[in-house]
Parts: structure tokens; sequence; C-alpha cells
């Protein structure tokens, strides 16, 4: 009765009912063993993991494990409680393919994936049934694993990616070693063969797909924006986040992701999407560094957003869990530096410097970056100098002889060349055993301190650098030339000797068309400019000038009754009103007097029609609704004359006074 009817329910996948039976026959038998193994399958068919563990747990003499090993792993690995399951498993009396396969799962999750990918190698070569394309698939994900996370570079497995899942796993391996443009086309394909394999179910609707597919444009997006284009991935971001996918992971990435586009700007959004970030269940999506870098991304934002006890508060627990890293200390020195504290942030910088020699040089470039922010220059230098690693660098060389050039400190700066130059002829030397050729590299420091010291007019500490370079290359004219230059000033006699090392006058000359040079344009030009230098040409060339400025004179104009008999007025050039035979205008002619000065102007509101001040004040911002304001700068015309407010019959007789006849113009 009671076994039949579990056997049905169990084919049925009816397992609420099957455990109803199950505990009718362990309420009869509590220790019967096949009752129990059926009640815990039940339990973990029904998702309810952490009871049937229990129940493993309360019945151990029983349910010994080499009967229950699989299931109490299993129970382990979905509670998330991974470690237990590796011991589970590993305790295991015999290790069943059931178990190898969980075994795989476990290693993936604890991102060991060297021996995770010879777990699967072995299940894939061992096993031949229906799910060979699961293993496969899963085994191209730690490949993208290793490739994303460890920057190892993935093997071809020989995979055929005829499944979606194995087209985005591929893509994902291609980002991890860079290859984006190659990882985009393989996302691409992938998105297609995603439609296609779920429009073939009717069931599905578009919905479907689209949540199907957001994974993948997540991770297009992802690429975009380590393009650089970042609008497109913004754009591609919030699109994913409208759908509200279930995968809490997917979303975290993707709110973390948008927080790194927005940086210190739109922290608002930023602040919204970090409450995605602290979804349940995010801690067991994501790996330790995708966990890691969520909380460095955190400790910035509450930087920017002024949180300074929140952004210590993360920054030191982060500190705590990865004591070498150098973000959660660069975090905590920025912060410090933001409240005015530069001191105390090196000082912090150089704690971590003596306790992790092997990071100091960044912490070290960090230090001296806030040096030169409070203008101590040259403890900058002495910061960048105590990095003996890269002492021999080009960079580091030019950085301080730039900086030592500024502070006028030229001895310094040769000190920090010739460093450079003895470091490697040392490595040469004993990379070639011996024999001294010169790397590209070395030959560019020589030549770049010998200008450096002739610049500075140390043309003696000069002569050693060029003797050099004209050694490796004795057809270097120009190095050549340098050196009879600097010995000129030491040795008159030895530059004498270096330049019959010159090329004659016979082998530099160039094979030149004369005629052709002198025909050309530019020739003729410059030999017409030249000619204005001879004496006869010269004087030619003014006569000319002269000439033309005669013919430039024009004739004044004489006035329509201009007599010649009659003698002009003297005072004919000054104003009527100051002449000595002005007696003024008679008396209530006019009622309205017009001002003096040009015509059409006006005293009455003149400050209010004054272009010039309306020109020089400054621009508002227009209201709703209303055009823009004009600015200061902006080209508008302005009118020439304004009409006087309450005088309109003056300006009218005025008008019709000049139709009659004024005499003379302005």
């Amino acid at each position: 009765g009671l076994w039949s009817e579990v056997n049905r329910c169990g084919q049925n996948g009816d397992f609420a009912r099957a455990l109803k039976s199950v505990n009718k026959i362990l309420q009869i038998n509590k220790d019967d063993v096949t009752a129990l193994q059926c009640k815990v399958v039940c339990l973990i068919q029904n998702g309810n993991f952490k009871e049937a563990l229990g129940i493993i747990n309360t019945h151990t003499k029983v349910l010994t494990s080499d009967v229950i090993a699989f299931e109490k792993a299993y129970c382990e690995y979905r509670l998330n409680r991974i470690e237990s399951a590796l011991k589970t498993i590993q305790s295991a009396s015999q290790q069943t393919d059931k178990l190898k396969e969980l075994y795989g799962q476990v290693l993936y999750r604890l991102e060991r994936y060297d021996d995770c990918l010879a777990a699967y190698r072995d299940l894939i070569r061992n096993s031949q049934d229906e799910y060979e394309e699961e293993r496969k698939t899963n085994l191209s994900a730690v490949v993208a694993a290793q490739s994303t996370w460890e920057k190892v570079v993935p093997e071809d497995l020989g995979l055929r990616e005829a499944t979606y899942e194995l087209c985005y796993n591929s893509a994902c391996a291609l980002i991890g070693q860079g290859k984006l443009n190659e990882a985009m086309k393989k996302l691409q394909k992938a998105e297609e063969l995603c439609r296609q394999s779920l429009s073939e179910d009717s069931d599905v609707t578009e919905e479907d797909i689209e949540a199907e597919l957001a994974i993948i444009h997540g991770q297009m997006a992802y690429i975009m924006q380590l393009q650089g284009r970042t609008e497109d991935a913004l754009q591609l971001y919030n699109q994913i986040i409208k759908l509200k996918p279930t995968d809490v992971g997917l979303l975290a990435v993707i709110a973390n992701n948008i927080i790194t586009i927005n940086k210190d700007q739109n922290v608002f959004d930023s602040k919204k999407k970090v409450k995605l970030t602290n979804a349940e269940g995010v801690e067991h999506k994501l790996s330790k560094k995708q966990l890691q870098a969520i909380e460095f991304n955190k400790a910035l934002l509450a930087m920017y957003t002024n949180q300074a006890d929140q952004c210590r508060k993360l920054s030191a627990s982060l500190q705590s869990q990865s004591p070498e890293h150098l973000l959660p200390v660069l975090i905590q020195a920025a912060q410090l530096c933001r409240e005015k504290q530069h001191a105390k942030a090196v000082g912090l910088l150089q704690d971590f410097a003596d306790q992790h020699p092997a990071n100091a040089a960044e912490i070290k470039l960090t230090m001296a970056q806030l040096k030169i922010a409070q203008g101590s220059v040259t403890k900058a230098c002495m910061i960048l100098r105590s990095i003996e690693e890269l002492q021999h660098k080009p960079g580091m060389v030019s950085a301080l002889v730039t900086m030592y050039s500024h502070e006028e400190d030229i001895d310094s700066a040769i000190e920090v060349f010739t460093q450079a130059i003895q470091w490697y002829q040392q490595y040469q030397a004993s990379q070639t055993r011996g024999a001294n050729p010169k790397s590209p590299v070395h030959l560019s420091l020589i030549r770049e301190a010998a200008n450096f010291k002739l610049k500075h007019g140390r043309k003696k500490e000069a002569i050693s650098d060029l003797e050099e370079l004209w050694k490796q290359n004795p057809k270097d004219v120009h190095t050549l030339a340098q050196l009879i230059s600097a010995y000129s000033l030491v040795d008159p006699e030895k530059a004498k000797v270096l330049s019959k090392h010159l090329p004659s006058s016979d082998t530099m000359s160039l094979k030149v068309d004369v005629d052709a040079l002198e025909n050309s344009h530019g020739a003729t030009y410059v030999r017409k400019k030249a000619g204005k230098l001879t004496g006869d040409n010269q004087q030619k060339e003014q006569g000319q000038g002269e000439v033309k400025k005669k013919k430039k004179k024009k004739k004044g104009k004489l006035p329509k009754n201009y007599d010649p008999k009659v003698t002009p007025d003297p005072e004919r050039w000054l104003p009527m009103r100051e002449r000595s035979y002005y007696r003024g205008r008679k008396k209530g002619k006019k009622k309205d007097q017009v001002g003096k000065g040009t015509q059409g102007s006006t005293t009455t509101g003149s400050s209010e029609l004054d272009a010039s001040r309306t020109a020089s004040s400054p621009p508002t911002s227009p209201r709703p609704g209303s055009g823009a304001a004009v600015s200061a700068t902006s080209n508008v015309i302005p009118p020439r004359h304004q009409k006087p407010a309450g005088a309109p019959a003056t300006k009218k007789k005025q008008q019709q006074k000049k139709k009659k006849g004024a005499k003379g113009g302005w």
C-alpha cells in the first residue's frame, strides 16, 4: 500500500504526496533506512535543503556516509556551505559519477579552476550519456573564469560552439584576453543562437527571450564600456535593469558598472544603484574579485558623497580583509587629502610602503604626487629616486630631470642621467658576457644626457657622452659637430683634429638645377625683394612711389557759390556760435529748444536709452517661455537713433527743416 503510493507519486513527480506516505511509514518504523532516504530525496526535490540536512545529521547511525554521501553534499552545496560539501565528497568511501559531477561544481565555486578543469575533463572522457553538452558548457565556463580572473591564456578545447551557452563562455574568455572586437562578434552569435533556440518553443514569449538574453546584453554593454563607448553602455545597462531580471548577480554587476561610469557625477543615481549590490544572495553568485570590486566602489562612492566616516569604515574593513591590497590604503589617503590632511596621508602611505615592500613602488608614486601637489618638488624627487626598480626607466628619468630643472638643480639632474646610464652598462655587461653593444634605450639616454649638458653650458661634461655616441656610429655627422663644438672651448687642437672627419663640401653639395630654382615662383619673389637693396633700383622704386602718392591726392571741392574775387571768411572753420559776428538767435521762435550736439540727441531719459550702458550690463537668464537674453558679446547692431519721449512735434519739424535744405553736411 504505502510503498506503492510512494513509488507512484515519485514517478509522477508529486513529491509532496510521496512525503506524506513516507512519513506514515516512518511512524511505523522510525529507523527504516529506505524510508529515511526517500524522505531526504522528497525534501530535496521540494527545495527543503535545510530540513533534509537536519534529518541526515540526526540519523547518522542509520544514514552512514556511504549510503547518503551525495544527498548530504548536495544539501550543503545548495545551502552555500561549500567547504563542508567538499569534505563530505572527499570522505565518501566510493566516488560515484554523481559525486564527481558535484565535485566539479564545488571546485568551481571555490575558484580552484585548475582542479575543476581536470575533474570535468575526466568526466567527459569517462561518461557517455545525454548530459555531455552540459559538461562541455561547464568546461568552457572554467576556461573563461581562468582567462578573466587569473589572466591565464586559455587553451583551445576544440569545442563546437553549437549552443549559445558555449558561445557566451567563449566570448568571456576572449574578454579576459583583451580581444574585445572578437568577443563582441561571439556575443552577437550567441544572441542569434539564443533567439533561434527559444523561438522553437511555442510557450516562450518575447519577454522570456529578452530575460534570457539579459546576461548576453550585459556582457555586450561591458565591452562597450571597456572601449570607451560609455553612453551606449549606460543605455544598454538601464534597459536590462528595466526588465527586472531575477538573477541578483547580474543586477549587482550592472549596478556596479553604472556606478563606475558615474564616478563623482550623478551620485544620487549611484546611491540608488548601490542597493542592487546589497541584495540577498549576491555574495553566492559572484566571484571574490567581483565582490571585492563592488566593496571598493562603495568606499569610493562614500568619499564622493562626503560621507567621511563611512568611507573610512569601509576602507578599513577592506584593508583588514586584504592587508596587501593597494586600493584600501589609496582610498583612505584620498579621503585624508579631501580633508586637507596631506601630511597624514603621506604618513599613512609611508607606513604601508614599509610594511609591504613588494607594493612600495606604486605607493611611493602616489606619495610623490602628493608632495608635488603641496609644492615640495625636491622631496618628491627624493621619494621617486628611492624606487630602485624604476630608477633606470626612461619615463622616470624624464620626470626627475624635468622636476630638477624646474628647481634649477642641474647637478642632480645630471646625476640622474649618470645613474641610469651606469645601470644599463652593468645590465648589458652581465647579459652579453664582456661584449658591450648599446641598446637603443641606452643610446637614447646618452644622447639626451649630452643634449641636456650642452643646453645648460656643461660642454666639458658632455664630451664623454658625445664621444661614446660617435664611437657607436662614426657616420653620425650631427654628433661629430656637437663634439667639435664642445672641444672648441676645452681643447681647440682636438677640435681641429676631429674637424678633419667632417665630410668635404664637395660630398655635401646637393645636385640642384640653379636655373629651375631661379625661375621658380618663390625665387622670383625673393629676387625682386633683394633688388630693392641696390642703389639705382632703390631710387627707381622710390620715384615710382612718389608718383603714386601724388596721384592719390585729390583736389578739395569748392562751394557752389564760390567767388575767387572775394576773400574767404577767415573764421569759416569755427562753429557759428563761436564766430565774432554771431549775435545769437531770436527769442520765442521755438518753444522747445533742442539740445546741443548731434541731430536727434536728447537729454530726457538719456540714461535709459544709452545703448552703451545696456551692452555693458551683465546678461540675465531668460524667463521661462521668453527668448534668450542677448549677452554683452553678441553681435546685435544697436539702433542708431532713439525717438525722444514726449517731443514728437520737434522731431517732425527738424525733419521738415532738413528737407528744405540745411546748409552743409555733418
